[in-house]
């Protein structure tokens, strides 16, 4: 079947920003887990000038478990209450939508109270019950396509949510398993998940992340954020996912494929110019 790039894609609105069909590029980035109350703050509260300042709308994410570390004796985060807490102390302070990720169906109705996207990690994208136990709190969904899914297969996620009578949804490609330790990014990804009528997010640096490949935690090749980015990008992602640091050698999670803060906003400009570019032009075209 034919995956066209002018397939009518809805708008999902994320407290005040909204992604989708004749949206600007969307911003979804902070750091891979809360740290402490004062590093999301001061993260969340420099994004989020270096993206007014590219006038991109932003929304802040922070993991407050990483259920799924590569070690027993890796950092998880503060747990679900004080993380909950930390994130809604940044919404309180700077007016962010937020997005957090769930492991459990029980943490869904908890978590919504305080974010505004829930988001399924990539592992978890086939568990049923998780997924419609994010979709009955009627909070927008993020779906992180498996690393072992087709691009196509993501159509009966989709299904499970739309049973609930849910459809903000939100779908992130995030690289394909291809041997060990290391993920590739099928462009043709963007498309096939755009055609199923909902926005597509590109998580750019879980893509050049080694899963499990640093020896007991995943190592990654920050180096490819700027190609993949710029890519996925004129590929006409409607957003782009990434987690960034100020010193990423010292963060307790996902250090080497973050970027450094200090580049962020160079990128984000090239990006937005990228998206002006290629985003009309796309919407013309059809993939055959």
């Amino acid at each position: 079947m034919p995956y066209p790039y002018n397939e009518a894609v809805r708008q999902v609105a994320v407290g005040g920003v909204t992604l989708g069909e004749g949206q600007p590029l969307t911003l979804i980035a902070g750091p891979c887990v809360i740290e402490s109350e004062q590093h999301a703050i001061e993260t969340a509260a420099s994004v989020q000038a270096i993206a007014a300042r590219c006038n991109v709308p932003f929304i802040f994410k922070a993991s407050f478990d990483k259920a799924n570390r590569t070690s027993i004796n890796s950092f998880r985060g503060p747990g679900l209450d004080r993380g909950l807490a930390v994130l809604a102390t940044v919404k309180d302070k700077l007016g962010v939508p937020i997005l957090t990720d769930i492991h459990e169906p029980a943490q869904a109705t908890i978590a919504a109270q305080v974010a505004d996207v829930l988001q399924i990690p990539a592992f978890l994208s086939r568990q049923t019950d998780l997924i419609v136990a994010a979709a009955n709190t009627n909070r927008v969904i993020n779906v992180k396509k498996g690393q072992f899914l087709a691009p196509e297969d993501v159509q009966f996620i989709v299904e499970k949510i739309e049973s609930s009578g849910h459809d903000q949804i939100l779908l992130t490609e995030r690289g394909t398993s291809f041997g060990y330790h290391n993920l590739v990014v099928d462009m043709r990804s963007f498309p096939i998940l755009r055609a199923t009528g909902y926005p597509v997010v590109f998580d750019i640096t879980h893509s050049v992340q080694q899963p499990g490949g640093g020896n007991g935690v995943s190592a990654g090749q920050a180096q490819f954020i700027h190609t993949l980015a710029s890519a996925g990008v004129a590929a006409g992602v409607d957003s782009v996912f990434l987690e960034v640091h100020e010193k990423p050698a010292q963060a307790q999670s996902d250090g080497a494929n973050a970027l450094i803060l200090s580049s962020l906003e160079p990128l984000l400009r090239h990006l937005v110019e990228l998206d002006r570019l290629t985003r009309p032009r796309l919407e013309t075209l059809a993939c055959p």
